[in-house]
Protein backbone atom coordinates (compact mmCIF):
# COMPACT_ATOMS: atom_id res chain seq x y z
CA UNK A 1 0.00 0.00 0.00
CA UNK A 2 1.44 3.39 -1.05
CA UNK A 3 -1.66 5.34 -0.11
CA UNK A 4 -0.31 7.21 3.24
CA UNK A 5 -4.04 7.87 3.34
CA UNK A 6 -4.65 4.55 3.73
CA UNK A 7 -2.84 4.63 6.78
CA UNK A 8 -4.11 7.43 8.12
CA UNK A 9 -7.66 5.55 7.72
CA UNK A 10 -6.16 2.62 10.08
CA UNK A 11 -5.02 4.57 12.59
CA UNK A 12 -8.75 6.57 12.42
CA UNK A 13 -10.58 2.33 12.57
CA UNK A 14 -8.09 2.08 15.94
CA UNK A 15 -9.50 5.58 17.50
CA UNK A 16 -13.13 4.75 16.98
CA UNK A 17 -12.94 1.28 18.56
CA UNK A 18 -10.64 2.52 21.45
CA UNK A 19 -13.09 5.57 22.15
CA UNK A 20 -16.15 2.94 21.67
CA UNK A 21 -14.96 0.00 23.84
CA UNK A 22 -14.07 3.08 26.46
CA UNK A 23 -17.61 4.61 26.18
CA UNK A 24 -19.11 0.65 26.84
CA UNK A 25 -16.34 0.78 30.09
CA UNK A 26 -17.37 4.13 31.21
CA UNK A 27 -21.01 3.01 31.04
CA UNK A 28 -20.60 -0.56 32.63
CA UNK A 29 -18.45 -0.46 34.85
CA UNK A 30 -17.82 1.42 38.06
CA UNK A 31 -14.95 2.65 39.61
CA UNK A 32 -13.25 0.20 42.20
CA UNK A 33 -15.35 -2.79 40.91
CA UNK A 34 -13.67 -6.09 38.66
CA UNK A 35 -15.44 -8.03 36.48
CA UNK A 36 -13.23 -11.77 36.07
CA UNK A 37 -13.09 -12.62 32.60
CA UNK A 38 -10.05 -15.44 33.04
CA UNK A 39 -8.50 -16.44 36.30
CA UNK A 40 -5.32 -13.90 35.50
CA UNK A 41 -8.22 -11.23 33.19
CA UNK A 42 -10.08 -8.96 34.53
CA UNK A 43 -12.01 -5.59 33.67
CA UNK A 44 -11.80 -2.64 35.84
CA UNK A 45 -12.33 0.65 35.41
CA UNK A 46 -9.72 3.37 36.35
CA UNK A 47 -8.69 6.88 35.18
CA UNK A 48 -4.97 7.26 34.91
CA UNK A 49 -4.48 10.95 34.80
CA UNK A 50 -0.16 10.50 34.54
CA UNK A 51 1.63 8.53 31.64
CA UNK A 52 2.33 5.01 31.88
CA UNK A 53 2.97 3.42 34.99
CA UNK A 54 0.68 6.12 36.34
CA UNK A 55 4.23 8.34 35.66
CA UNK A 56 3.22 11.34 37.02
CA UNK A 57 -0.10 10.73 38.05
CA UNK A 58 0.40 12.46 41.56
CA UNK A 59 0.88 16.07 40.12
CA UNK A 60 -1.48 18.62 40.21
CA UNK A 61 -2.73 18.96 36.63
CA UNK A 62 -0.34 19.96 34.60
CA UNK A 63 0.73 16.59 33.33
CA UNK A 64 -2.73 16.38 31.43
CA UNK A 65 -2.04 19.13 28.95
CA UNK A 66 1.71 18.25 29.46
CA UNK A 67 0.74 15.09 27.68
CA UNK A 68 -1.84 16.52 25.58
CA UNK A 69 0.80 18.67 24.33
CA UNK A 70 3.72 16.16 23.75
CA UNK A 71 1.25 13.54 21.90
CA UNK A 72 -0.01 16.21 19.71
CA UNK A 73 3.60 17.05 18.25
CA UNK A 74 4.45 12.98 18.37
CA UNK A 75 1.58 12.40 16.10
CA UNK A 76 1.91 15.18 13.76
CA UNK A 77 5.77 13.62 13.19
CA UNK A 78 3.95 10.20 12.84
CA UNK A 79 1.82 11.73 10.30
CA UNK A 80 4.70 13.34 8.50
CA UNK A 81 6.87 9.78 8.54
CA UNK A 82 3.58 8.45 7.08
CA UNK A 83 3.79 10.01 4.33
CA UNK A 84 7.91 10.32 3.93
CA UNK A 85 7.57 6.40 4.31
CA UNK A 86 4.50 5.41 2.41
CA UNK A 87 6.18 2.46 0.34
CA UNK A 88 7.01 0.46 3.75
CA UNK A 89 4.13 -1.24 4.97
CA UNK A 90 5.70 -2.65 8.17
CA UNK A 91 6.81 0.61 9.16
CA UNK A 92 3.48 2.61 7.88
CA UNK A 93 1.97 -0.05 9.99
CA UNK A 94 3.86 -0.03 12.99
CA UNK A 95 2.90 4.35 12.83
CA UNK A 96 -0.44 4.14 12.26
CA UNK A 97 -0.65 1.95 15.61
CA UNK A 98 0.86 4.28 17.58
CA UNK A 99 -0.83 7.39 16.10
CA UNK A 100 -4.18 5.46 16.31
CA UNK A 101 -3.13 4.78 20.02
CA UNK A 102 -1.92 8.21 21.09
CA UNK A 103 -4.73 9.89 19.81
CA UNK A 104 -6.95 7.78 21.52
CA UNK A 105 -5.25 8.53 24.75
CA UNK A 106 -5.39 11.87 23.42
CA UNK A 107 -8.98 11.91 23.13
CA UNK A 108 -9.48 10.79 27.00
CA UNK A 109 -7.37 13.38 28.59
CA UNK A 110 -9.63 15.96 26.53
CA UNK A 111 -12.50 13.98 27.82
CA UNK A 112 -11.78 13.31 30.99
CA UNK A 113 -8.82 14.71 32.05
CA UNK A 114 -6.69 10.94 32.36
CA UNK A 115 -7.19 8.40 30.15
CA UNK A 116 -9.70 5.29 30.71
CA UNK A 117 -7.66 1.95 31.36
CA UNK A 118 -9.82 -0.89 31.90
CA UNK A 119 -7.72 -4.39 31.49
CA UNK A 120 -6.28 -5.87 33.96
CA UNK A 121 -4.05 -8.82 33.89
CA UNK A 122 -3.13 -10.32 37.19
CA UNK A 123 -2.06 -13.97 39.00
CA UNK A 124 -2.13 -14.49 42.75
CA UNK A 125 -0.85 -11.02 44.41
CA UNK A 126 0.95 -9.25 41.38
CA UNK A 127 -1.02 -7.48 39.00
CA UNK A 128 0.18 -4.99 35.48
CA UNK A 129 -1.28 -1.53 35.85
CA UNK A 130 -4.35 -1.41 33.83
CA UNK A 131 -4.37 -0.37 30.43
CA UNK A 132 -6.51 -0.23 26.98
CA UNK A 133 -7.06 -0.92 23.37
CA UNK A 134 -4.95 2.32 22.57
CA UNK A 135 -1.91 1.89 24.95
CA UNK A 136 -1.63 -2.18 23.41
CA UNK A 137 -1.57 -0.55 19.67
CA UNK A 138 1.15 2.15 20.96
CA UNK A 139 3.07 -1.04 22.13
CA UNK A 140 2.74 -3.54 19.30
CA UNK A 141 3.14 -0.35 17.26
CA UNK A 142 6.89 0.44 19.25
CA UNK A 143 7.67 -3.41 18.86
CA UNK A 144 7.25 -3.73 14.91
CA UNK A 145 8.89 -0.82 15.12
CA UNK A 146 12.13 -2.06 16.83
CA UNK A 147 11.78 -5.92 14.94
CA UNK A 148 11.90 -4.00 11.59
CA UNK A 149 14.92 -2.24 12.73
CA UNK A 150 16.67 -5.15 13.46
CA UNK A 151 15.47 -7.29 10.36
CA UNK A 152 16.47 -4.22 8.15
CA UNK A 153 20.19 -4.23 9.61
CA UNK A 154 20.06 -8.01 8.93
CA UNK A 155 19.00 -7.16 5.40
CA UNK A 156 21.29 -3.77 4.80
CA UNK A 157 24.23 -6.60 6.74
CA UNK A 158 23.55 -9.52 3.87
CA UNK A 159 23.88 -6.46 1.15
CA UNK A 160 26.98 -5.22 2.04
CA UNK A 161 28.75 -8.49 2.57
CA UNK A 162 28.54 -8.36 7.07
CA UNK A 163 30.43 -5.04 6.47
Amino acid sequence: MHNPWVWLGFSGVLISLDQGIKYVMVHTLHPGSAVEILPFLSLVLTYNPGAAFSFLAAESGWQRWFFVAVAMTVSAGLVYLIFRHRRDAVQCLALALILGGALGNVIDRLLFGAVVDFVLLHWHDWHWPAFNLADSCITVGAALLIWDSFRRGRVQRAATGGR
